[in-house]
């Protein structure tokens, strides 16, 4: 059966300081999910936890707290679908992921994206070669996947993203990784029982930062390695969310995805 788009598991509110559309609230994202027939959605705003511990370098993500995050809470409910509390956790120069052992428990969901390297300070020098950010990117998916975090509620966040190297694009960076590396981590990621987001913009046509097939080719090989996929449209605004279902549809067909390769969280239940 072919993969249904019921589900958007990584949605920002305007809580994140990165989304700043007055409209971006929960009770909007619950109308995404009545307005496009979706059974599952995740608030996923930015997030550090500040039991993790700090440093100068952390500024910005400070302000993004635990009681930060949780004026989302509650949740809008609505019969039919499922809203979950999540947060997108990011992983700083030292590999730390900024999420705490009580609120590991807490979220229903925790997105990691190991390849914001466009944080200058944070997560990066900022001067590196793009082999420098490939073998970066290998670490911290290496590191993501040591990381004792409870691997079937952990999604790795948008892997293709041009964030990853902005002075370029995403495949100057990622076509410098072997597909022998590739295999390993997505088996490894695979056997864990993490999901791979897929939220791409070369899926609309004449959109994206990518060379769509070598992107393709990526989420082929993590399928072949038996990964399981979740989609998230990363929206910041209302705007974002509306092309949110014609890329994924697209993607869908691209990559000849059935329900055998959905992530469980995203099943409607």
């Amino acid at each position: 059966m072919r993969f249904v788009y019921d589900h958007d598991l990584h949605i920002h509110t305007n809580i994140s300081p990165c989304a700043s559309d007055p409209e971006q609230t929960p009770s909007r994202l619950l109308k995404y999910a009545e307005d496009n027939g979706l059974r599952t959605i995740c608030v996923t705003d930015h997030y550090w936890d500040e039991t993790v511990g700090s440093g100068a370098s952390l500024q910005w993500y400070l302000r993004q707290n635990t009681a930060k995050i949780k004026e989302a809470l509650p949740l809008p409910k609505k019969d039919g679908i499922r809203f979950m509390f999540g947060a997108e956790c990011e992983m700083d120069n030292g590999s730390r992921i900024g999420v705490g052992r009580e609120m590991t428990e807490e979220l229903e969901f925790i997105i990691v994206p190991i390849n914001h390297l466009h944080l200058t300070g944070i997560t990066s020098r900022g001067d590196e070669t793009p082999r420098e950010r490939a073998e970066m990117l290998v670490r911290r998916f290496d590191a993501l996947l040591d990381s004792g975090l409870p691997m079937k509620k952990v999604g790795l966040a948008h892997f293709t993203d041009g964030l990853v190297y902005t002075a370029g694009t995403s495949y100057d960076v990622l076509s410098l990784i072997p597909e022998s590396e590739y295999r390993r981590l997505f088996g490894l990621a695979a056997k864990a029982g993490m999901g791979i987001e897929l939220n791409m913009p070369a899926a609309k046509p004449g959109f994206g930062w990518y060379n769509d097939s070598f992107e393709l080719g990526i989420y082929m090989i993590a399928r072949e390695m038996g990964c399981k996929f979740y989609f998230g449209s990363d929206a910041h605004t209302v705007k974002g969310l509306l092309a949110a279902k014609e890329k994924a549809e697209r993607t869908i067909d691209l990559l000849h995805l059935t329900e055998d390769d959905k992530f469980e969280l995203a099943r409607a239940v």
